[in-house]
C-alpha cells in the first residue's frame, strides 16, 4: 500500500505542526516546539508551491524554514514519508494522538495524562474522569476534568459509533437500575452489543413486564436520561448525560424470548433463521412462529426459538450468519472461553517503559483478578517509548521480578519483552538477550504504511526466530482513527502455525486485533491465541473481558487460548519450542 505523498502547503504543514505537537507531549524544549509550529505556520500561508520552491532550491527562502526543516521538506516531496516524524510517532503508543483530538485538551494536557496515569486511549481517559482522577493532576481540577468529560461526550454525539468499552459498561448501569423497578421482568441489552462488536451505535435494552408502563416510566426518570426522545407504554428513546441513546422496549413475558433473539441476531442470522423457519412452514417474527393456519407459538426464552427449529442455543457473539446454524444444527457448537478460564495476562507495561504503575502493582492487580501469573512486557529501546529499555536495563528489571517473585509466589510473574520488528524486518534485541526472557512478544510500530510484501516478511522473519513467542496486534488498527497494516494474513497464520508463534488478541478497545474473524482463522490453522490486556496501569487489566469477548465472536474455545494454560504448563510449552 502505497502512502500519497502530500502536495499542498496545508498538506506539509500539517505534518509540521504535528511535530510540534509530538515535541510537546514528550516535553522537548519549548524552543524546538515553537521553530516547528513557526515553520507549520510559514508554510501553510506562503505564496508559493512547496514543490515549485523546491524544484528551484528556494525552500530555505521560507521564513523559519532553515537547511534542517527544508531537508525534511524534500525527503517528504521526494517519498511521501519523513523519517524524523515516523520516529517520533514511535515514541508516543497508539492512541495517546487520538486525545489531542479532544475538545479542549492540547500537548501539554495530553502529556499529564499519558505521562502522569498511563492513558493511551479516549476510553481510559473517559474511565479515569468519571473517577475524577483528572482533577488531581497539576493544573486540571474538577473544571477542566468536567470539561473534558463533556468534550468526549459531545465525540461520541458526533459520531454516531461508541467502542465496545465505552457502551457496555453503561449499559450495564441502566440495566441495573431497570432492574430496582419491580414489575420489571428478564432485563437485558440487546443489538450489537450483546454480540460484543467493537464498535456499537444505540443502546438497545428488552425487559418483559405484565405492567409494562411502569418499567417504562421508570426508565425515562433515571437520574442518567438528560433527554427523553419518546415516551409510550411499551418503549421508550432517552439520551444519557454520556451522549449515548438508549432504547427499551417492553414486552410481555410470554413474548420474551423471541424479542430477544430477534434483537440480538444480525440482519443476515436472523434472515437465514427466517429462511429455516419457511423451510417448516413457520414464519418467525419478534411475537414467536406462525403457524399456516394463522395460529402463533409465543417463545418465552430463546431457547424455545432455537429448539422449535431444532437447534441448540446459539451464543449471541456467534449470531453473524457465519456457520453458526450448521453447527447448532450438527451439535458441533464451541464451548466458548470465558473469563473464569483464565489465568494471566500475557500483555502489560510497568513504570520501566511507558506505563504507570510498578510491576509490584500491577502484580497485585493481577492477583485481585485471581490470576496466578502475568506477563511484564516492556517496551525494548528502538521503539523509545519513553525511554524503551535497552539489554542492562532489562537485567535491573529481572532482578526486582525475581524478587518480587520470592514475596509474592505462588504468584508468577514472568519476564517479558514487547520487542519492535525493526522496518528491515530485524529485531530489536539479540538472542543471546532474547533467550533470557519467559515471553517473547514481537510488535511492529514503525513503518506502517510499507506494502503487503515488506509487512508480510517482517512479521515471517520475526515468527521464525525460535524465541519470538507471540506476535502482539498483529494488523496494528486502531478503531475509529487508523486501518490495519497491508499483510497477507493467510501467509502469516501459515507461518504461525508452522513455527508455534502465537498470535495476539489485544484487549485495548481502540484495537481488539485480532478481531473476531482473523482470530478464527488463526483457530482453523492450529495457532494459538495469546490475550493481552496491553494495560499501562493496574485498572487497565480489567479490558482483558473485551479481549475475551472478542475471541469468543472468534469461536475461541479454553484449549484455543495460551491463557488457560497454568504457569507451569505455559513455561513448560514454550521451552518446548514455543506454543
Amino acid at each position: 500500500m502505497m502512502e500519497q505523498r502530500p502536495t499542498s502547503n496545508a498538506e506539509i504543514a500539517q505534518f509540521f505542526s504535528n511535530i510540534a505537537e509530538l515535541l510537546d507531549i514528550k516535553g522537548e524544549e519549548w524552543y524546538r516546539v515553537r521553530a516547528y509550529r513557526r515553520a507549520a505556520e510559514s508554510i501553510a500561508h506562503y505564496p508559493e508551491e512547496m514543490i515549485i520552491l523546491r524544484e528551484r532550491g528556494r525552500l530555505e527562502e521560507i521564513p523559519g524554514v532553515g537547511k534542517a526543516i527544508a531537508g525534511k521538506i524534500d525527503e517528504l516531496l521526494r517519498t511521501g514519508r519523513m523519517e524524523f516524524y515516523q520516529r517520533l510517532q514511535s515514541e508516543i503508543p497508539d492512541g495517546v494522538l487520538s486525545l489531542l483530538g479532544l475538545p479542549g485538551v492540547g500537548p501539554r494536557t495530553v502529556s499529564l495524562l499519558y505521562n502522569e496515569l498511563g492513558l493511551v486511549s479516549i476510553p481510559d481517559v473517559e474511565l479515569a474522569a468519571h473517577q475524577h482522577k483528572l482533577r488531581d493532576l497539576k493544573g486540571l481540577g474538577a473544571k477542566s476534568e468536567e470539561r473534558i468529560l463533556q468534550g468526549i461526550q459531545m465525540l461520541h454525539r458526533i459520531s454516531g459509533r461508541h467502542l465496545l468499552a465505552t457502551a457496555l459498561p453503561v449499559a450495564e448501569e441502566i440495566v441495573a437500575a431497570l432492574k430496582d423497578c419491580q414489575a420489571a421482568q428478564g432485563v437485558t441489552p440487546a443489538g450489537s452489543l450483546r454480540r460484543c462488536a467493537p464498535t456499537v451505535g444505540d443502546i438497545d435494552i428488552l425487559a418483559s413486564s405484565a405492567r409494562p408502563q411502569e418499567v417504562v416510566d421508570h426508565f425515562v426518570s433515571l437520574p442518567q436520561v438528560s433527554e427523553v426522545s419518546s415516551h409510550g407504554d411499551t418503549k421508550a428513546t432517552v439520551y444519557l448525560d454520556s451522549g449515548l441513546q438508549v432504547d427499551l422496549l417492553v414486552l410481555e413475558e410470554a413474548h420474551y424470548g423471541s424479542l430477544l433473539q430477534h434483537f440480538t441476531g444480525s440482519k443476515d442470522h436472523n434472515a437465514a433463521l427466517r429462511g429455516l423457519a419457511r423451510q417448516q412452514g413457520l414464519s418467525l417474527s419478534e411475537y414467536g412462529f406462525q403457524h399456516e393456519d394463522g395460529s402463533v407459538t409465543s417463545c418465552a426464552t430463546e431457547e424455545e426459538v432455537y429448539g422449535t427449529l431444532n437447534l441448540a442455543w446459539i451464543p449471541p457473539e456467534l449470531r453473524e450468519a457465519r456457520g453458526e446454524l450448521e453447527a447448532a444444527r450438527e451439535g458441533s457448537l464451541p464451548q466458548l472461553i470465558t473469563a473464569e478460564d483464565i489465568k494471566g495476562d500475557f500483555h502489560t507495561h510497568s513504570v520501566y517503559s511507558d506505563g504507570a504503575d510498578t510491576i509490584e502493582e500491577m502484580a497485585l492487580a493481577g492477583m485481585a483478578r485471581g490470576y496466578s501469573y502475568i506477563v511484564i512486557t516492556d517496551h525494548s529501546q528502538g521503539l523509545g517509548v519513553a525511554g524503551g529499555l535497552s539489554a542492562d536495563d532489562f537485567a535491573r528489571q529481572w532482578a526486582e521480578i525475581s524478587a518480587l517473585n520470592g514475596r509474592l509466589a505462588p504468584f508468577r510473574i514472568l519476564s517479558g519483552v514487547e520487542l519492535e520488528i525493526r522496518t528491515d524486518g530485524a529485531l530489536d534485541l539479540p538472542d543471546d538477550v532474547l533467550v533470557q526472557f519467559d515471553v517473547v512478544v514481537a510488535s511492529v510500530h514503525l513503518g506502517l504504511s510499507q506494502d503487503e510484501d515488506k509487512m508480510t516478511g517482517r512479521f515471517i522473519v520475526a515468527m521464525r526466530n525460535p524465541h519470538v513467542d507471540i506476535i502482539a496486534h498483529p494488523t496494528g488498527r486502531l478503531l475509529g482513527q487508523r486501518e490495519g497494516v497491508a499483510v497477507d494474513f493467510q501467509a502469516v497464520v501459515e507461518e504461525a502455525a508452522g513455527t508455534g508463534t502465537m498470535l495476539e488478541v489485544n484487549a485495548q478497545p481502540n484495537r481488539l486485533d485480532l478481531d473476531g474473524d482473523l482470530a478464527r482463522k488463526a483457530i482453523g490453522a492450529g495457532v494459538m491465541l495469546a490475550l493481552g490486556s496491553d494495560a499501562h496501569h493496574a485498572e487497565g487489566l480489567g479490558v482483558m473481558r473485551f479481549g475475551i469477548a472478542t475471541a469468543r465472536g472468534g469461536w475461541a474455545e479454553p484449549a484455543n487460548v495460551a491463557n488457560t494454560l497454568s504457569c507451569e504448563e505455559l513455561m513448560a510449552t514454550l521451552k518446548s519450542g514455543k506454543a
